[in-house]
């Protein structure tokens, strides 16, 4: 069971900051009067809130699954429980607020089965008092039973890892295991060292260990490549990450920028490593338009965001598969929220 102070998921491991005081002491504290942290505490308190929840709370979804699906897929995520805990446990309830906008989009259509669904959209303004504020947005097909939670969920947790928290789930890029008759993972692979509140406090991270589990099993049906050092980089980690880049990009804008940079619909088929690195800077890149997007949607909202997205002639955000037109939407999303500002 969860324990309420956040500890149980790996937070509030406390620290000496000086005077007798914790990193979480001095959160309760300022929290409580609203006062900014200094620059040295921010850092600390960022330091926390990085820190990976405890293996206990992470589950496992499948995204893919093999031809004849007894293959699956699997990538660890954390319930939103995991996030609020950690945040009461570091700032206590009353130390950070979220607030939610919900829209509904206009209808479109859904490539898979060509079906014609509307889109709900979810915004979350999520504050920690003293630290400050981010937004994010969050997507489900109208027709999903629960797609205002599945949304809400989305938005909440993308706004938490602006912050730090929860980010370091993006690094995993997936790992295949048997199902069973229902598609559930019959076996769940064991996390890394780095992934567990333990090892990153030892210092351990990401690009130590990159692949999506300490198994030594492949993380695919090809498996994985065979390290090989280029020019002072590791080239299997290189892919890696790359590969990691799918889910947070999207299938559209992931593959976009493959075939126009490198030529090709898998990384693992790039050999020259400088064009790996080139690949890796625009999905970057992406990564970071996007989180621009994700808070000029939270101050204009999601009617904004449908305007400019029919204006290029655009149906979904889903759509967008280039840097230049995720900057033109980005820009004209910025300008819209600099004219109300203005108004």
């Amino acid at each position: 069971m969860t324990a309420a102070n956040g500890r149980a998921n790996g937070g509030a491991h406390l620290r000496s900051t000086g005077a007798g005081h914790s990193a979480l002491g001095i959160a309760s504290l300022r929290t409580q009067t609203a006062q900014q942290f200094s620059s040295q505490e921010i850092k600390e308190l960022v330091a926390e809130l990085e820190i990976p929840f405890e293996p206990s709370v992470i589950e496992w979804r499948v995204t893919n699954t093999a031809q004849g699906q007894s293959r699956g897929q699997v990538i660890p995520y954390a319930d939103q429980r995991a996030y609020t805990d950690r945040l009461n446990g570091m700032f206590s309830p009353a130390g950070w607020t979220r607030r939610y906008a919900v829209y509904t989009s206009a209808n479109f259509e859904r490539s898979k089965d060509q079906k014609i669904v509307a889109k709900v959209l979810v915004t979350c303004e999520l504050t920690i008092f003293g630290l400050g504020s981010h937004s994010a947005t969050g997507e489900e097909w109208a027709d999903n039973d629960n797609a205002g939670t599945a949304a809400e969920a989305q938005a909440f947790k993308r706004a938490c890892s602006c912050f730090g928290l929860g980010r370091y789930l993006y690094h995993f890029t997936g790992a295949w295991v048997d199902l069973d008759e229902r598609k559930r993972p019959k076996n769940t692979p064991r996390l890394f060292d780095w992934a567990t509140p333990q090892g990153w406090r030892e210092g351990l991270r990401p690009n130590h260990q990159v692949n999506s589990t300490s198994s030594g099993t492949s993380s695919g049906p090809r498996g994985v490549l065979q390290e090989r050092k280029a020019n002072g980089e590791d080239a299997n980690a290189l892919v890696s990450h790359i590969e990691a880049m799918a889910e947070r990009l999207g299938r559209r804008m992931y593959r976009g920028l493959l075939k126009h940079i490198a030529r090709v619909w898998n990384p693992r088929d790039i050999q020259d490593v400088a064009l790996q690195q080139q690949v890796l800077a625009h999905m970057q890149a992406a990564e970071r338009g996007f989180y621009r997007l994700d808070a000029a949607v939270g101050n204009v909202g999601p009617e904004a965001l449908t305007r400019i997205l029919r204006s290029l002639n655009l149906q979904s955000l889903d759509l967008v598969d280039n840097l230049q037109t995720l900057r033109e939407i980005v820009l004209a999303l910025e300008a819209a929220a600099q004219q109300e500002t203005k108004q």
